[in-house]
């Protein structure tokens, strides 16, 4: 009996280290793509910045 006690419980402590080793990976995982999501918004907002700034130095070449 107390083998079969010792194997449920560490049975349900395996699970809920599990559930947590998961939801730990899931949590970084979400914050590494907000991350990332606010660089690539950045370098587009920087890059349009300077397409505008080189077209605006450069005026011969865009025509206008």
């Amino acid at each position: 009996m107390l083998v079969f006690l010792t194997t449920v419980i560490l049975y349900v402590f395996g699970f809920v280290f599990l559930y947590g080793v998961i939801r730990l990976g899931v949590r970084h995982g979400i914050e590494d793509v907000e991350t990332h999501r606010v660089q690539a918004r950045r370098a587009e907002e920087l890059a349009a910045h300077q397409d505008r700034t080189f077209a605006r130095e450069n005026a011969f070449l865009t025509g206008s």
